[in-house]
């Protein structure tokens, strides 16, 4: 198997993963006793970190490819 497709299938996987989680946590944050005013600036750094995520993503697997 080509070496690109590998790591975009790699990476793909690990940045959905840490997704998931990050935002699973962050709606059980805000679903739990912290509310949604409480959970506020968690979703604010969650967001955040997986727009960098992306990011790092889309640089490092689909934009040296071309």
């Amino acid at each position: 198997m080509n070496a690109k497709i590998v790591k975009l299938v790699a990476g793909l996987i690990a940045s959905l993963t840490l997704a998931g989680f990050v935002l699973g946590l962050a709606l059980s944050i805000s679903n739990g006793a912290a509310g949604f005013w409480g959970g506020l600036p968690f979703w604010v750094i969650s967001i955040s970190v997986l727009s960098m995520v992306f990011y790092d993503f889309w640089d490092e697997c689909i934009r040296k490819n071309k």
